[in-house]
């Protein structure tokens, strides 16, 4: 690995949005006593703020409210690099794309609100084919709101730390480029085959 490690540090906005809508699924860390408590939730950008829902009995539900403190990691395409993908002379790295936040969450308690979000999220994740929409007249969907709870995360801090060779040639970062393409294509294929 290259060390130190080389990353870029990117705060564009835009480029953090665009990660968080290709990939919703965070990891939203919340602390209590000292320990941390974690959930992996999907939560969707709206308005500024991360809107995000949780099951009533996850631990980490009491502490989605209050102007609480919260911290939300998300990921994207990451891989290991060998030397051999370059065209010149380099030494393994790795390149990766993860996104850290700050912020302060509220519960929204509202039932009407609760079901709304919900029925929009579906809507966000369903696209581009919209292959399922969840109809607001949906038994099963009036029958679970008593078991989750809405929140939303007001951001306070923005980290975007994208790793992309961006110290090499363009000719080399173009074959950074397709190796994160096919290794994540790749290893997604090997791994499920493992285990599913």
């Amino acid at each position: 690995m290259n060390y130190p490690p080389k990353h870029h540090q990117d705060n564009d906005i835009n480029h953090i949005i665009e990660v968080i809508k290709t990939y919703p699924l965070a990891t939203v860390i919340s602390v209590k006593d000292k320990l941390p408590l974690v959930t992996h939730l999907p939560l969707i950008y709206e308005d500024e703020k991360l809107i995000g829902h949780i099951d009533i009995y996850n631990p980490q539900t009491e502490l989605l409210k209050n102007n609480n403190d919260v911290t939300i990691l998300f990921g994207g395409p990451q891989c290991y690099i060998s030397p051999t993908v370059y065209s010149t002379t380099q030494l393994p790295t790795w390149n990766y794309i993860k996104v850290h936040l700050k912020g302060k969450v509220k519960a929204i308690e509202s039932k009407a609100a609760l079901k709304q979000s919900l029925i929009t999220m579906t809507e966000f994740l369903e696209a581009p084919d919209h292959n399922y929409v969840l109809e607001s007249n949906n038994p099963r969907l009036d029958a679970n709101l008593n078991y989750i709870e809405m929140f939303e995360i007001s951001i306070t801090e923005w980290e975007g730390k994208f790793k992309l060779s961006q110290d090499k040639n363009p000719k080399d970062k173009r074959l950074a480029r397709e190796e994160l393409l096919r290794a994540n294509q790749e290893s997604i294929k090997q791994f499920l085959d493992k285990v599913f």
